[in-house]
């Protein structure tokens, strides 16, 4: 990782509110409706941050997103070309994965868990890397895209508020702490997803004070049990015919 990489371009703000999608809203078309608070609007100027979530900014499965360790979900720039060239897409806008800060400069690899970054006002601190899940595909109606992202890497990640502030599109984020250089978010990505049979790794990696609490419980049921938990209903979510 490199050390002199220690800021990125808060290059687009998104917030939104859950809706409910109908059959034929979305790219595919699933035989009955979903919630989500997937789609996301750009904002201009200067907008509240608060411990929990952006201003206008909301969630539709609260056990699952948001929250104090989940209040914004962040998504590199870089990652757009790849998607757009491996998948066929048009040109993608800020905001296609659903994330609230859209940034360049800064990718898994250079991000670690527990960095502490100053943007605007605000103060936030790298909680998790974010886990794909089923909305992200039943949006692009790809199936496997959930799976995909998370195999590449290519996730994003979380930050947690440790100070509130105003924040706005066009600033930076600036490290200011790194008590964790030894956990990048693609390392911890790596131990959750493909090292899954490494338990000292999972040991370790729930042993981070900077890690968020749900991360920690999975990685300790997994060291208790030997064996990683199945991700199929993250990943895949209900049928269309069932949910």
């Amino acid at each position: 990782m490199s050390k002199s990489v220690v800021k990125a371009d808060l290059i687009s703000i998104q917030v939104g509110l859950p809706k409910t999608i109908n059959q034929g809203e979305a790219d595919d078309s699933p035989n009955s409706s979903w919630t989500t608070g997937f789609f996301k609007n750009p904002v201009q100027g200067k907008i509240w941050l608060s411990h929990t979530n952006l201003e206008g900014d909301g969630q539709a499965d609260l056990h699952n997103h948001g929250g104090l360790e989940k209040a914004i979900n962040t998504y590199p720039h870089e990652h757009y070309t790849y998607w757009e060239q491996t998948l066929g897409w048009r040109k993608l806008d800020a905001g296609s994965f659903g994330e609230n800060f859209t940034i360049n400069g800064l990718l898994e690899s250079d991000v670690c868990i527990g960095d502490i970054f100053d943007v605007g006002e605000a103060r936030i601190q790298v909680s998790q890397p974010r886990q794909p899940c089923w909305k992200l595909s039943r949006r692009w109606g790809i199936h496997d895209l959930a799976l995909q992202v998370q195999n590449t890497g290519r996730t994003g990640w979380y930050f947690r508020v440790l100070t509130e502030g105003f924040v706005e599109a066009g600033t930076q984020l600036v490290l200011s702490e790194r008590p964790h250089p030894q956990w990048s978010v693609s390392l911890a990505n790596d131990i959750m997803h493909q090292r899954t049979s490494d338990m000292e790794a999972a040991r370790s990696l729930m042993e981070c004070d900077g890690l968020a609490l749900r991360w920690k419980a999975t990685l300790a049921k997994r060291v208790a049990t030997g064996s990683a938990s199945s991700n199929d209903a993250r990943l895949y979510g209900p049928s269309p015919s069932s949910s």
